[in-house]
């Protein structure tokens, strides 16, 4: 058996660690390059929970909930250990997961008056 092995089998908790940063760079590779990042807060190896901590630009976005879903959804297939991802923004007290509901996306040049007639006419073009 070569040292790499054994070492993977001398700390379970670091080769799932590894598992899990393998399986978000692997699938969600758009989080980067929008501009955001995801980082493992705690893993539990005897519950098998895990939680996922999205920043940067996924803080605020408009799609971070279904960016959420999916983790949420296709990490519990993908890798047998884990039981129930908890994922969030950080952004808990406006509209992130444990939220009151979704966060609207904003859009450059948008603004949050309705006019004088209710209508809205999509944001402003920002030139």
């Amino acid at each position: 058996m070569s040292t790499d092995a054994q070492d993977a089998d001398d700390d379970p908790e670091d080769e799932l660690r590894e598992r899990v940063t393998n399986f978000l760079r692997r699938n969600f590779p758009q989080i980067q390059m929008h501009g955001g990042s995801a980082a493992i807060q705690h893993i539990d190896m005897e519950s098998g929970e895990v939680s996922i901590q999205l920043g940067g630009a996924c803080s605020g976005c408009g799609i971070s909930p279904m960016t959420i879903q999916a983790i949420k959804s296709r990490m519990v297939k993908e890798i047998p250990e884990i039981t129930k991802v908890h994922a969030d923004t950080g952004m808990e007290g406006m509209g992130g997961e444990g939220g009151d509901g979704g966060m609207e996306p904003s859009f450059p040049g948008e603004t949050s008056d309705d006019g004088a007639d209710g209508r809205d006419e999509g944001p402003q073009a920002p030139f």
